[in-house]
């Protein structure tokens, strides 16, 4: 217990202090086994725990994402996919709202960044919105809670890293079981965003035309035709997931230059960019599975586990029970970590019950995705807060509603499995 005490107090502790959560990861594991072996050893086992937890082939298409993610956002893919949106449902009533829902479903699909999609939106869509006379909050609102749909939705690295927390799930398996999810999550924002657009009045625009409709489709087609050549290579098994986001990155490198929205002089800001976002990604998973790995030795994931199932044997209870730890949880910690470090506690007592390990993990990151728009930690929140120019204080309002439909559709994925399984079990 005193074992589990220190790294469960130091890592809060140092939490509360401002210290990063990576850096805080890493000092609660040194910490930690500090209590039951010597110095020098304590600080040579994390190391090498940090070292060997990073020397996965799977985690390559990582940083390799980011990249495509980094060359989308500055290559013009965003404008298409937000023209194509548009004319799709910019004639409706309040129509910028579902513009900003399906755009940010589109582009947070393709480049698997929600900060990417947030900021795009948000930079893009923000300024149209105010024009209009649309409520800065609400559109902010709408902005960060649909841009996590893209975490879901693949392809998408948290999925990547949850395959490797769990110990080699099939990464095609998981990446089409997120769509039925991610688009079920999309439609009941729409839904909250249709109550408020009717409550507020807005007008509606203009409609557009077939043949705007068709040209704007066929300007976004090539985007849109990425999710097909990355999804359909893994799934059919020509190529893997790290293959396919080397695939990406070229893919995306000659779109955006034969759009020419992108230029050489621009590629080192692309590339600088990359680097930061992985070397920030990496040491979470590096001092994540080290706290993986300090947990183990200490049997704290088997102690969970006995714990829960004395509470119940009954699945649906154990599953809420876990959700809201979840919910709490990912109010203070990123997801990469939380998915690495809570994967292997909970996954084993959720198995044991029956649950397939590709259900729990769309539902874990969908859980967490609520955590991204949560303060006091969510990076979405506070990206889509600053590209608003408004306060939290003032988001959190109109992001109540939102919250209720983000979790009303994670309780119909976690008792429905079949919202998450039907797809993969087309293509066993």
């Amino acid at each position: 217990m005193s074992e589990v005490l220190i790294l469960v107090v130091s890592f809060v502790v140092l939490l509360a202090i401002g210290v990063p959560v990576a850096w805080s990861i890493g000092i609660s594991c040194i910490l930690t086994i500090l209590a039951s072996i010597d110095s020098l050893a304590a600080f040579t086992t994390v190391a090498q725990r940090m070292a060997t937890g990073l020397d996965s082939f799977s985690l390559l298409a990582i940083p390799l994402f980011i990249l495509a993610g980094q060359i989308m956002n500055q290559g013009g893919i965003a404008n298409r996919l937000i023209d194509f949106a548009k004319a799709l449902m910019g004639a409706l009533p309040g129509g910028l709202i579902y513009v900003n829902v399906i755009a940010a479903m589109l582009f947070g699909a393709i480049s698997g960044s929600a900060v990417a999609a947030t900021s795009a939106m948000g930079g893009i869509l923000g300024p149209a919105m105010k024009r209009e006379g649309y409520s800065n909050e609400f559109g902010a609102a709408v902005n960060i809670t649909a841009s996590t749909t893209g975490l879901v939705i693949p392809p998408s690295n948290v999925l990547i890293v949850y395959s490797l927390a769990s110990g080699g799930v099939s990464i095609a398996s998981l990446f089409l079981a997120g769509y039925l999810p991610g688009i079920l999550m999309g439609l009941a924002l729409m839904l909250v965003a249709a109550v408020w657009i009717k409550k507020k009045k807005y007008p509606a625009g203009e409609r557009s035309s077939f043949k705007h409709i068709m040209t704007t489709f066929l300007h976004a087609f090539p985007s849109l035709l990425l999710l097909v050549v990355v999804i359909g290579g893994i799934v059919t098994g020509i190529f893997t997931a790290t293959e396919a986001s080397g695939i990406a990155v070229l893919y995306t490198l000659i779109l955006s230059f034969i759009n020419r929205e992108l230029k050489v002089s621009s590629l080192y800001s692309v590339f600088l960019g990359s680097v930061g976002t992985t070397a920030i990604v990496m040491l979470l998973i590096a001092t994540s599975m080290s706290m993986s790995w300090v947990m183990s030795y200490e049997n704290i994931p088997q102690a969970v586990s006995d714990s829960l199932l004395s509470l119940s044997d009954n699945i649906f209870v154990i599953l809420l029970i876990i959700n809201l730890l979840l919910l709490f949880v990912g109010t203070f910690m990123d997801m990469t970590p939380a998915v690495l470090i809570f994967t292997p506690i909970f996954l084993p007592v959720v198995v044991a019950l029956g649950v397939d390990p590709v259900h729990f993990g769309i539902m874990m990151v969908m859980n967490l995705c609520v955590g991204l728009c949560s303060p006091p930690v969510g990076a979405v929140l506070f990206i889509g807060v600053s590209v608003a120019n408004t306060t939290i204080q003032k988001v959190i309002k109109p992001l109540l509603p939102l919250y209720v439909a983000m979790f009303i559709v994670l309780l119909l994925v976690t008792f429905i499995p079949e919202i998450t399984l039907w797809l993969p079990s087309l293509f066993e």
